[in-house]
């Protein structure tokens, strides 16, 4: 397994330097009276103004929206959740207020996963990419095992990202270290090093309660 990287010291060049792509961090995730809350939201939004300042340049922020039209799987989900059928210029799809001042523009998905043939460039051919945001066990883990298959190599930023719950958070990180070398699970103190200066909370998870609903496979959905 390779080390940890972080932005700015990579011996092959800025053209291998690492893209940092923060994960759906929008109001319909970061409020508590939304449907699809995270619990863990507001803790990760610390980190990822570290890491996008660290980066610079290279970040981008995503966001999940709804389909005009739902289709397939996606008509019966919009049908569960009939409040999340909202155009894309909706308030609970804007990012939150404490990142959307650094974020520039957006790209914008209707799938969990985000790696989308816009961010495939940005990365670029044997590029490196760095994940942070929500929800860890959703949107995340699709975009990471979706830049996997493409044969990017992948680092997950554990304390910049936020689950349904602890338990569900934790489980994503268990299977996407099965994927290594394309995945691997790191700390924001390992990619900032002493520039990190928040303690992880995951060296001993603990739970933050019942799980609410969030976009996710349905067996692990609530109702709302």
């Amino acid at each position: 397994m390779s080390t940890p990287y972080a932005p700015g010291t990579d011996p092959d060049g800025p053209r291998s330097a690492p893209w940092l792509a923060v994960i759906d961090m929008q109001k319909i995730f970061g409020e508590p009276g939304s449907q699809w809350f995270a619990p863990r939201f507001a803790e990760t939004v610390g980190p990822i103004r570290k890491l996008v300042a660290a980066f610079g340049p290279r970040v981008t922020f995503t966001r999940f929206v709804a389909p005009e039209t739902p289709r397939g799987a996606w008509a019966k989900y919009y049908a569960q959740w009939p409040f999340a059928l909202q155009p894309p210029e909706s308030e609970i799809y804007r990012l939150v207020d404490d990142l959307a001042p650094v974020a520039g523009p957006t790209l914008d998905a209707t799938t969990f996963g985000k790696w989308t043939p816009e961010l495939a460039a940005r990365v670029g051919d044997g590029g490196r990419l760095l994940l942070a945001g929500v929800s860890t066990d959703c949107c995340v883990l699709s975009t990471a095992l979706a830049a996997a298959d493409a044969g990017v190599e992948v680092q997950i930023v554990a304390d910049a990202c936020a689950g349904v719950s602890d338990a569900a958070h934790q489980r994503a990180l268990d299977v996407m270290r099965l994927y290594g070398p394309h995945i691997q699970v790191v700390t924001l103190a390992d990619v900032l090093g002493q520039d990190a200066e928040i303690p992880s909370r995951y060296e001993a998870p603990r739970d933050a309660g019942p799980r609410p609903a969030t976009p996710m496979a349905p067996e692990e959905r609530t109702s709302p």
